[in-house]
């Protein structure tokens, strides 16, 4: 009797939240989790976490260095739902209290290998000059309550957003068994193969 095949597919991700760009900010620390569809779940690592606390580095670049861990597996039975990491950074303001300073997301990538993504990071605004001027005051920005919402298409076309800052992220994605249910993620077979020669004397 034959044996059955594989009834879900895995994805094996690790890396680190490598570092930021946050100019006009200092002693940042980042948070992460991810968001799926209902047919994903995942079976080993971290869903979520939170980094140390970093300063800018002393050279021309600036950068916030976390190098902080990711470890996470999901299998699954379709593509549909794709996990996203989504990131959340947090720094003191003028009064020392914590406030976001970005929320970002992306897809874990789709293809085996090592990858390396820059995210654009985002804060929502206040609506008015006076909602700011008091969430200013009173050390209370505005953020969502929760930031998986980023990740989501529903209601963020009333949010007010403002760019700001960057996050990079390093992956190295693992896939187990995607081929033996009929998804190709790797180069596509028919690079590299030409078509049928044109017959003599006929222009390219």
């Amino acid at each position: 009797m034959a044996a059955a095949g594989p009834s879900v597919f895995l994805l094996m991700v690790n890396g680190q939240v490598e570092s930021a760009q946050f100019p006009e900010y200092d002693d940042l620390y980042c948070k992460y989790c991810f968001v799926y569809g209902q047919d994903w779940a995942p079976t080993a690592g971290l869903e979520e976490g939170i980094s140390q606390i970093t300063s800018k580095s002393q050279d021309v670049r600036q950068a916030l260095v976390w190098n902080f861990p990711i470890d996470v597996t999901f299998k699954s039975t379709n593509p549909y739902g794709w996990p996203q990491i989504v990131l959340s950074v947090y720094g003191p303001d003028v009064f020392g209290n914590d406030v976001v300073r970005g929320y970002g997301a992306a897809h874990l990538p789709l293809s085996p290998g090592r990858h390396k993504r820059t995210i654009p990071m985002f804060v929502p605004e206040s609506t008015s000059k006076l909602q700011k001027f008091t969430s200013w005051f009173m050390g209370r920005r505005p953020e969502y309550t929760d930031p998986k919402v980023v990740a989501q298409g529903e209601g963020r076309e009333v949010t007010r957003v403002r760019s700001q800052g960057f996050v990079t992220l390093l992956f190295n994605v693992v896939t187990k068994d995607m081929r033996k249910l009929g998804y190709d993620t790797g180069p596509s077979d028919t690079q590299g193969v030409s078509g049928p020669s044109p017959p003599p004397g006929r222009p390219l």
